[in-house]
């Protein structure tokens, strides 16, 4: 016989926050400042959602659930993280594996001389790509970006197994904008991102959200599994950033995601077990990419640590898949949300987005903004 779940019980508190990362951590510290009594949960025994990082058996530092990167273009975002953080500088260098070789990804220049037996100059390099491009406008699908951009043959050596194994669907099957967020350079640049802050926590992650809820008006209580129809709420708002359609018991049908499995290894008698930071694997093998984490944090250690990431259609949710019947399900899931006047809903699974971190903390900032400024209003 099952028991019946406990009830989490809110009402001493103005604000219950349900999930303990980005999204979550960044509104409960934005309400805990202005003076709300907050009262964080998270299903997980920790904090930090999917950023969450941690010490191995090695003692090296790993991100669990696979690679966290923080970029941003917004000076307001990284100046709002480093009151919690100091900053590592560090600039993501991605080779992809085609043919046995590595070639940097995004494609550049030295990918097509590499690739091709070519010495092309950025002008070279352009007109390569023009003569290549398969024009398909307008651009409805992921497979109509990349052949716009690139062509055939790049497409099948670089885009369409690598989309197939993360995606589980085809290039043609996907939303123009997953292919969009690659983009492809005639120059040397072999930087993944060219945003203008790139820095890691220089202490990790969890540092960082340990800081964010350290605050004498913020209660985190981990373990603890949120369920609407077993919770007494708090005094004015609940912010929820799980699952949309597992707030409203899949009413609707589920919104449909892609999860991950992690396969890590620690390897005691290897220094360094790839040139980058990430290596993509397109073509072969089951996993999709290996990061090896002392990149990403700089730490000197003898052996190294790496991750294999496997794309997976059961699991935890990861990725929301951008196509236009999910975006309509969403559609429907969101109208049911807009009826809950205190309850917000913020965060890539609850806004059912594939939002990059800052993305994420952006989104919470501006929802919090328009709370406090809700609450100045009716006290004005």
């Amino acid at each position: 016989m099952m028991s019946k779940p406990s009830i989490l019980d809110a009402r001493a508190f103005d604000a219950l926050v349900v999930g303990a990362g980005f999204a979550g951590s960044v509104c409960a510290r934005e309400l805990a400042d202005a003076g709300w009594r907050v009262l964080v949960v998270d299903a997980r025994p920790h904090i930090g959602g999917n950023a969450f990082d941690t010490r191995d058996a090695a003692g090296l530092l790993i991100h669990p659930y696979g690679p966290h990167i923080f970029h941003t273009n917004g000076k307001r975002i990284f100046e709002y993280l480093s009151r919690f953080t100091h900053w590592r500088f560090y600039e993501h260098r991605v080779l992809a594996q085609v043919d046995g070789a590595l070639y940097p990804i995004p494609i550049n220049r030295t990918t097509i001389n590499r690739l091709y037996g070519l010495n092309l100059d950025e002008a070279g390099v352009e007109a390569f790509l023009a003569a290549r491009r398969t024009q398909r406008l307008p651009a409805r699908t992921s497979e109509d970006v990349v052949l716009n951009s690139v062509g055939h043959d790049l497409c099948e050596k670089f885009f369409r197994g690598y989309t197939r194994k993360q995606w589980g669907l085809d290039l043609s099957e996907l939303a123009a904008g997953v292919a969009a967020r690659i983009p492809t350079r005639c120059n040397d640049d072999d930087r993944y991102f060219t945003d203008d802050f790139q820095f890691m926590p220089a202490e990790g992650y969890t540092r960082m959200f340990e800081r964010m809820l350290d605050h004498p008006n913020i209660e985190v209580r981990t373990g603890v599994r949120f369920q609407r129809d077993h919770t007494l709420p708090p005094r004015r708002k609940t912010i929820y950033t799980g699952p949309i359609d597992a707030y409203f018991d899949y009413c609707y049908g589920k919104l449909p995601y892609r999860s991950l499995r992690f396969e890590h290894e620690h390897l005691p008698d290897v220094e360094t077990f790839q040139p980058t930071g990430t290596v993509n694997y397109p073509n072969d093998h089951a996993y999709t990419r290996i990061t090896e984490f002392k990149h990403l944090t700089g730490e000197r250690a003898p052996g190294t640590s790496i991750v294999r990431e496997y794309p997976s259609a059961e699991g935890d949710p990861f990725y929301p898949i951008p196509r236009p019947e999910n975006e309509a399900l969403y559609q429907r899931y969101k109208a049911l949300a807009e009826q809950l006047p205190d309850v917000c809903f913020v965060g890539r699974l609850a806004q059912y987005r594939y939002y990059n971190m800052d993305q994420v903390v952006g989104a919470a900032l501006a929802l919090c903004n328009r709370l406090l400024d809700r609450q100045r209003e009716h006290t004005a």
